[in-house]
């Protein structure tokens, strides 16, 4: 590591040592204290940003504006997500499906079959909005099978990360192509071939492996949540209830589609736009599922605004939690960390592949944010790597994708989500969670560089 060319000052010193405090105060308060993560996090980041020297009142505004964004973004999408998952539920659509996919894939082919699923799903989705989708699926299957919670669900979320981090159109994967102008088609090949084994190792293996060590429970506010009260009149049939959870990731598929092949001020363009808003998406499937499932399946006005309402208090708590990692990453942000990282790339000899995923890495530590590790990062290193040819660039794209899922923990929303979901100690998280990320970056990481060395 050669500083000689920056200008690295005690701030960025200091900056780096008071976010690791923060991060190690909210870890203790939550893990010895057994304090809520809201309060956890908050404390923490007013931690971090007096010990930065960030004015109280713009510490104050910075984790107002971080959590409202993120709820602003994240927010409505897990409150339709509940509403669209206890119509599933309560309808039985939920356990149609999950009695198709039993009837496909039993015994030990039931993890293999979950991951399949979620990368379909998963492929146009935002991890946020696909894992929310998931959930209710994840926990029918897991009572309806009788097998480990973990077994099911940790599948399912190696295939929704996996794509979201390494394949378009998710945005990161599409930030990192246009800044590096790097071929989108091989992106996408790369990606593809990258993400397959990738899944296989952080899904089903991982999953199959910890589910015997780890034993988690489907959690009994879910439970309740995502189970039928009474059977319904009319269950409604399977391809009914497929084209529920189908209707967004169409919605989705065809924006991104018309951003690709269609003109941008076209009035298609602009109605499919619309259309596949992450919100707007699901917000059309709810009222699919109020229309079709519930009022077409007898349940009655009184009913349906019941299993509506009855939705959103269990996830009030995973609402602020989310909230207040968002508060931490912009902290972080204002406080400058994004520069003082790019300091430390600038001062690195290491080769681009390598180091693409190294500064990735290090952002995404530092920010808790995917989008922002893969921004900085391909902005960085877009002027060093302007030579190279497409092959190479689209994978450095992707080992840029890769490194932004590193070991995402407290300053991660995802993370959050997966612990309120599935009702995780702060432990168990990290095995669930933060474990399997780091597996899907390292086979990210070492595919890009095995292509590289083949197609050199």
């Amino acid at each position: 590591m050669d500083f000689t060319t920056v200008h690295w000052a005690a701030h960025d010193s200091r900056l780096l040592l008071c976010a690791l405090a923060g991060i190690v105060c909210i870890v203790a308060l939550i893990s010895l204290l057994r304090l809520p993560p809201f309060l956890s996090i908050l404390v923490g980041s007013f931690v971090a940003g007096l010990g930065i020297g960030l004015p109280p009142e713009q510490l104050a505004k910075s984790f107002s504006t971080g959590a409202g964004h993120l709820l602003g973004d994240a927010g409505l999408i897990i409150a339709l997500g509940a509403m669209l998952g206890a119509m599933l539920a309560d309808t039985g659509a939920a356990d149609r499906i999950a009695s198709t996919l039993l009837g496909i894939g039993k015994g030990k082919a039931l993890p293999w079959v979950m991951a399949l699923v979620a990368m379909v799903i998963g492929l146009p989705l935002f991890f946020e909005v696909g894992l929310v989708m998931m959930v209710p699926i994840i926990f029918v299957m897991a009572r309806r099978a009788q097998q480990p919670l973990l077994r099911i669900a940790i599948p399912a979320l190696a295939g929704m990360t996996t794509l979201h981090a390494m394949m378009p159109p998710h945005p990161g994967p599409l930030i990192a192509v246009s800044t590096l102008h790097a071929d989108l088609g091989l992106t996408m090949l790369f990606g593809f071939i990258i993400a397959v084994p990738a899944v296989i190792l952080a899904g089903p293996l991982y999953g199959i492996w910890l589910s015997r060590r780890m034993d988690i429970a489907v959690p009994a506010k879910m439970e309740a949540l995502f189970s039928a009260r009474e059977a319904p009149a009319h269950p409604p049939g399977f391809a009914a209830s497929l084209s529920i959870i189908l209707l967004p990731v169409v919605l989705m598929l065809g924006a991104t589609l018309a951003k690709i092949a269609l003109p941008p001020d076209a009035p298609a363009t602009t109605a499919l736009r619309f259309l596949g808003e992450p919100m707007v998406a699901l917000a059309l499937a709810v009222l699919a599922a109020v229309a079709l499932l519930g009022w077409g399946g007898g349940l009655g006005r009184a009913r349906v605004n019941q299993v509506l309402l009855k939705s959103l208090p269990p996830i009030a708590a995973l609402l602020l939690t989310i909230g207040a990692g968002g508060g931490l990453k912009q902290v972080l942000l204002d406080a400058g960390i994004s520069d003082t990282i790019a300091k430390v790339a600038q001062g690195a000899h290491l080769p681009y592949l390598l180091l693409a995923w190294l500064i990735a890495v290090a952002l995404r530590q530092a920010t808790g944010s995917a989008t922002v590790a893969t921004t900085t990062t391909a902005g960085i290193l877009a002027p060093l790597v302007a030579h190279l040819p497409p092959t190479q660039g689209a994978l450095i794209a992707l080992a840029i994708g890769a490194g932004s899922v590193f070991f995402c923990h407290v300053n991660d929303a995802g993370f959050w989500m997966v612990r309120e979901y599935f009702d995780l100690k702060l432990k168990q998280t990290v095995m669930v969670w933060s474990v399997l990320q780091t597996i899907v970056s390292l086979v990210g990481l070492a595919g890009t560089a095995l292509l590289w060395r083949l197609l050199a």
